[in-house]
């Protein structure tokens, strides 16, 4: 029998957060034990794995000292390997640089997959310390690793020219799967809370997802302001939660831009399936991504997406046919692409300055908000766009042997 064990940083809201979870339920449901593993389990956590849960810290590591952490770095290998051992795990996936990096590093014999969720030369674009062992990891460690799969493309090739990654031939192409049924059902349950409900009875932009730099969404903000003067009937909202400068920014930027009774922040959910359903629009307006699940999401229960051109994997999900590059707003299958918003740098900007590329979201934005031709357009195209997700064949492609 697989003896399975899904390794993570965290347990909030975000994309491979909720990767984890639908990849937990589907093996449970195939008879497999399944055993996740989050090195930090917080009380606000939304993706929770019940019994079978298990967690190295229950506090962030902002509120370790710089000794503690080093600490937590330099055993927690040794403490993943314990848990293998114990568990007698046969297969092992881990989400993300810091949980490839330290499954890399246990030396045990499960068969051990990592994976690779975002464009990866554009965040090393940051120099962290971190930032600069995964770089390193990526032509060392990753040696003791079976199998690295990227979500798009895009990944992979970003890997291999830009990141210098040595172990190509332990890279594979795997798309995130979905539960898609899942999905539909919970998107179909009530908003219970009055105001919230209000709120989506009129139009609205969502914005689902962690605000943090990567997905800039200061961005999205500037673009509504423009929106604002066709549609003063529509509202923004974000669900998920994120970095507190971040936060403090936006907050600033909305009080500037005198938008404050137009945008709302609903924190974390965990169900904001029934929220994107009755979206107009899902916005996304990130420096960087690699084929975020939103996007599939928002697919699956029917609302038609605007999103920056941060990555060719966007075009991967929203349209039937790959673009190397995307010069001004270009209609797709599910919604509208629009130019690159990434200036080269990451980070909260220096200045308020608007850009011609938010310009040319807003304008995408208005689109959508103006006729519901693009929801029929997205409805009539469905079943093609979701048919690499299926959760069936995805799962097991992951624990298959290149």
């Amino acid at each position: 029998m697989k003896k399975i064990l899904l390794i993570m940083p965290y347990g909030s809201v975000g994309g491979m957060e909720r990767l984890a979870l639908s990849f937990y339920k589907h093996y449970l449901s195939k008879g497999y034990k399944v055993k996740a593993l989050k090195f930090i389990k917080l009380k606000t956590d939304i993706i929770n794995f019940g019994k079978n849960e298990l967690y190295l810290k229950s506090y962030d590591f902002s509120s370790m000292s710089k000794i503690e952490r080093s600490l937590f770095y330099i055993t927690t290998p040794w403490l993943i390997r314990k848990i293998i051992k114990k568990e007698k795990i046969t297969h092992s996936i881990s989400f993300g640089d810091m949980a490839n990096l330290f499954s890399s590093l246990t030396l045990t014999k499960e068969f051990k997959i990592a994976s690779i969720h975002a464009l990866k030369s554009v965040e090393f674009v940051n120099q962290s310390l971190f930032n600069s062992i995964f770089k390193i990891s990526y032509k060392t460690s990753y040696y003791f690793l079976d199998k690295v799969v990227c979500i798009s493309k895009d990944i992979k090739e970003d890997l291999i020219r830009k990141c210098n990654f040595k172990f190509v031939d332990k890279l594979e192409i795997i798309y995130n799967p979905h539960d898609l049924d899942e999905i539909n059902k919970l998107s179909k349950l009530p908003i219970e809370k009055d105001k919230e409900n209000s709120l989506f009875s009129k139009k609205t932009i969502l914005f689902l997802g962690r605000l943090s730099i990567q997905k800039s969404p200061w961005h999205l903000i500037k673009a509504f302001s423009l929106v604002l003067k066709n549609h003063p009937d529509v509202k923004l909202i974000f669900i998920g939660d994120g970095d507190p400068n971040v936060e403090k920014y936006l907050n600033g930027l909305i009080k500037e831009l005198k938008i404050s009774n137009y945008v709302f922040f609903l924190g974390r959910k965990s169900n904001p399936y029934k929220y994107l359903a009755k979206a107009k629009v899902l916005a996304l307006s990130s420096h960087y991504e690699g084929t975020p699940n939103v996007i599939v999401e928002s697919i699956c229960v029917d609302t038609p997406i605007v999103s920056s051109f941060c990555t060719r994997g966007i075009t991967e999900l929203m349209g039937v046919k790959d673009y190397n590059e995307i010069q001004k707003n270009t209609q797709l299958e599910s919604g509208i692409v629009t130019p690159n918003l990434f200036n080269g740098k990451l980070g909260i900007p220096s200045d308020n300055n608007f850009i011609e590329e938010e310009k040319q979201l807003a304008k995408a934005l208005s689109t959508v908000l103006s006729s519901d031709i693009h929801k029929e357009i997205l409805k009539s195209n469905k079943n093609v766009l979701l048919s690499k997700f299926d959760i069936e064949k995805v799962t097991k492609k992951y624990l298959i042997k290149k």
